[in-house]
């Protein structure tokens, strides 16, 4: 980032993301800081105990970032038959964590396409994907939009492979009653500063099965296994004190984050119904409830701007934003030696090439809801769609 637009960044008035430091992290904090033991402790056993609870599940392993949390959980295949090179199908249209995360810990990528209308993985062109090499499936739950759960976990079950659920984005996320992040085998979550719980940088690995969060709890520490021998190939990636007090202190005030979100995301969605015409944007759906990560929106084919000059209008009239992350075999060069080409994955492309994605954390108001739909009316008044 080019000196000064840090500055620029700060002074939108519709912020992409926020980070909530509560009063009891600063306590914590200064607790650790005075007992001087900062590195993986008291409070990072505890706020897995914490975050588990709150997911419902009986084990967190806490590591060092959400990239962490996925490629651990990739690696804990290995205690289950895996072997180095064997496959995990992932969407195409996600952060590019999700398939780093995968060829660190020694496996191949299989990439899907998504669906345009949710962003998630398609259920329908995941079996094509599966050969006598795949070992799981990691639908990511992108934007804190649900994936297709059933139809996921019925796949696995027929194939007999396991489920990661990348729920980096989806904390509080609900889908036919079931928190997200409970469903899977195992689930990894990022704790990174935009995230509803945040330990700044940090990620979490959930499970219900024992033998997963023992092997979890290994390799995040280098393969450990009792005081100093090592019985896996590890990773470095445990977090540290300073950090747990911080996601603690999140834990504390998560459902008033947690609604704060869904209120501002569920009014943009409600208000966002004028602009159907012209855009596709995140729903929730009756069985489902969205743990809002930010709010997507894709341009429709046929009109009469461009996806830049859209997101420079909202530049220019102070609303942050972001892509809608690449489709990673096709668009991003470094996964070019997959043999990929443009068109293999025409649903991610389109989302990439049109979509943008913007806040609606719970520093933000209504009146901030409201600012954002003022400008995108501008824009189209300004484009020649009148009535808006």
């Amino acid at each position: 980032m080019k000196i000064g637009e840090e500055a620029k960044k700060a002074s939108y008035k519709v912020p992409f993301g926020t980070v909530s430091i509560t009063p009891k992290a600063k306590q914590l904090i200064d607790g650790a800081i005075e007992r001087r033991w900062l590195t993986k402790g008291a409070y990072v056993k505890e706020f897995e105990e914490k975050f588990a609870a709150l997911f419902g599940v009986k084990y967190g392993v806490a590591v060092s970032s959400g990239t962490d949390a996925d490629a651990i959980a990739c690696a804990v295949l290995y205690d289950f038959g895996a072997h180095r090179g064997d496959e995990i199908i992932i969407p195409a249209l996600t952060f590019v964590a999700t398939g780093n995360a995968v060829l660190q810990a020694g496996f191949t990528p299989v990439f899907v396409d998504v669906k345009r209308d949710t962003l998630n993985i398609d259920p329908d062109k995941i079996e094509a994907a599966i050969t006598k090499r795949t070992r799981a499936i990691m639908p990511v739950h992108l934007m804190g939009k649900p994936a297709d759960m059933d139809r996921i976990m019925a796949i696995a079950k027929k194939h007999k492979l396991h489920v990661i659920e990348d729920a980096a984005e989806a904390h509080g996320a609900q889908y036919k009653g079931k928190k997200i992040g409970a469903i899977g085998d195992m689930a990894c979550f990022s704790l990174y500063a935009a995230h509803i719980v945040t330990t700044i940088e940090g990620g979490m690995l959930i499970t219900n099965n024992a033998q997963m969060a023992e092997a979890a709890r290994s390799l995040r520490n280098h393969g450990i296994d009792g005081k100093f021998r090592f019985k896996r190939i590890g990773f470095s990636s445990k977090m540290n004190e300073i950090e747990a007090a911080v996601g603690l202190g999140n834990i504390e005030i998560f459902e008033d984050i947690l609604n704060t979100r869904r209120r501002n995301i569920l009014y943009l969605i409600e208000h966002f119904k004028k602009f159907d015409p012209y855009f596709i944007y995140v729903q929730e759906d009756p069985h489902e409830k969205l743990g809002p990560h930010a709010f997507s929106i894709i341009l429709r084919p046929g009109l009469k701007f461009t996806k830049d000059e859209f997101v420079a209008f909202f530049d220019q009239n102070s609303v942050d934003s972001r892509n809608l992350f690449y489709s990673i075999p096709t668009q991003t060069p470094s996964y070019a030696f997959m043999g990929h080409k443009l068109g293999d994955f025409p649903e991610s492309e389109f989302c990439s090439d049109n979509g943008t994605h913007i806040g609606c954390h719970q520093d933000l108001g209504v009146e901030h809801m409201d600012h954002v739909i003022a400008v995108v009316a501008k824009f189209l008044r300004s484009k020649g769609y009148p009535g808006h």
